[in-house]
Order: C-alpha cells, then sequence, then structure tokens
C-alpha cells in the first residue's frame, strides 16, 4: 500500500517580473482624464483541482480576499496589479485505489497570487467638437473585462513535518476576467466580477503526491468576488 501525503510536490517555477508598456493613440482634449484607484474585495473560489483538495481539506472551495491598485485611461483601457489569499486547513491523507485514508495529522493550505492584469471598460465618450459643449454625465454602470498574468505562491505545512516535506512553491499562472461597477458617488464604486485562472502543471509532479493519484495537475479555479473601489 502507497503512502501519498501530500497534494503535491512539485518543481520550481522561476519568479518573473512582467514589465507592460502600452503605447496609446492621443484622445480628444476634452478626454484627458484618467485615474488612480485603489481596490479591496472578498469573493468565494471553486479550485479546479476538486478531488485533491476534498481529500484533505474536504472542500474544493473557499473563501479568498484580496486588493490592490489600478490605472484607468480616458480611451477606456485599464491596467491593475492585485494581491489576493486563500487559505484552508485539514490533514494529511494517503490514497489507495482510489479511496482516502486520513492520517490525522493537521495541515494547513495557503495560496498567494500577485496577479497583472489590463483590460477595456466600456464606457461612454464625450461629445465630438461639433457637437454642444454640455458635458455627458459619466455612465453609472459600467461592464469590463480583461485578462492577464500571475504568479501563485502555494503553500502546505503539515504538524510535526520538516522543511523537506513541507511545499512552498511559485507557479505563473493566467486569467480572465469580467465584471460590471455601479458608481456610487464620484469617488467610491462597488461592483461584482468573476475571473476563471489556469495554472497548468502546478500539482501531479510527484507520483506519491494525492493530486498524481487523482491526475489532477492545474492549481487554477473560478472566483467570483465584490469589489469596493476608491477612485474615480
Amino acid at each position: 500500500m502507497k503512502k501519498r501525503s501530500s497534494c503535491l510536490r512539485v518543481f520550481v517555477t522561476p519568479w518573473l517580473v512582467a514589465v507592460a508598456v502600452v503605447v496609446l493613440r492621443p484622445a480628444p482634449a476634452e478626454a484627458q482624464d484618467w485615474a488612480v484607484r485603489g481596490f479591496a474585495d472578498i469573493g468565494a473560489v471553486k479550485l479546479t483541482a476538486v478531488k485533491s483538495f476534498e481529500a484533505i481539506a474536504g472542500t474544493s472551495t473557499g473563501i479568498v480576499f484580496g486588493g490592490g491598485g489600478e490605472v484607468v485611461l480616458p480611451i477606456g483601457l485599464f491596467a491593475a496589479v492585485r494581491a489576493s489569499q486563500f487559505e484552508n486547513s485539514g490533514q494529511r491523507v494517503f490514497v489507495f485505489e482510489g479511496e482516502t485514508f486520513p492520517l490525522g495529522i493537521d495541515t494547513t493550505i495557503r495560496m498567494r497570487p500577485l496577479e497583472v492584469s489590463g483590460g477595456y471598460r466600456f464606457t461612454r465618450r464625450s461629445r465630438p467638437t461639433p457637437a454642444p459643449a454640455r458635458p455627458i454625465a459619466p455612465p453609472r454602470i459600467i461592464p469590463y473585462v480583461g485578462g492577464g498574468i500571475g504568479w501563485h505562491r502555494y503553500e502546505e505545512t503539515s504538524e510535526f513535518a520538516d522543511d523537506s516535506e513541507n511545499v512552498d512553491e511559485t507557479f505563473r499562472g493566467y486569467h480572465l476576467l469580467g465584471g460590471a461597477e455601479v458608481r456610487v458617488t464620484r469617488w467610491l464604486g462597488a461592483g461584482g466580477e468573476f475571473q476563471w485562472t489556469t495554472v497548468p502543471d502546478a500539482l501531479g509532479q510527484d507520483p506519491n503526491g494525492v493530486s498524481a493519484a487523482f491526475d489532477e495537475s492545474n492549481l487554477g479555479g473560478a472566483t467570483f468576488r465584490v469589489r469596493l473601489v476608491i477612485g474615480r
């Protein structure tokens, strides 16, 4: 009977630094505004590796919270940086012929993604020059779509385990997102956002791991969150 006691053992993906350079065409004189905003969010995530996380933590869902900042440009483009955290607890297990046997050793799973996103906000433009000078009021509801890249730090620590048995690795992933923002006041907004994330080849590298037993390799998932935005 082969013992499988950890969700994953994997090779290290080097930490990368992403630099994005965007060249923009000139905006009309009346639309030369841009904004820097901060945001905080909280939501729920459903992880892709359902069987692996259910075996250890009893569930593949959990609460995720985070925050960050973004720059919004007058032609509707935006760029954002977001840091977040997901944490759950369970116990180490081993799997034999598809059946899970708990070992009674407490285990904590923690994920800390750092994500860079870009996208487009569907806002109305200012009137062209020949039109009356009367300004158009900003839209109350602003849909948006985007995507980007992230670095996902995964930690798995167990009671009585030494450093060689614990996991602390970082993996590169990609995501798509979409949502809508409601402007409550000029400087305050709230909204909902859905994000799909893929982090390929992060799990299943250790033949003795739980994820290898269930043939699961993706550390991504689907997240719905609510956001509070401070700024225009």
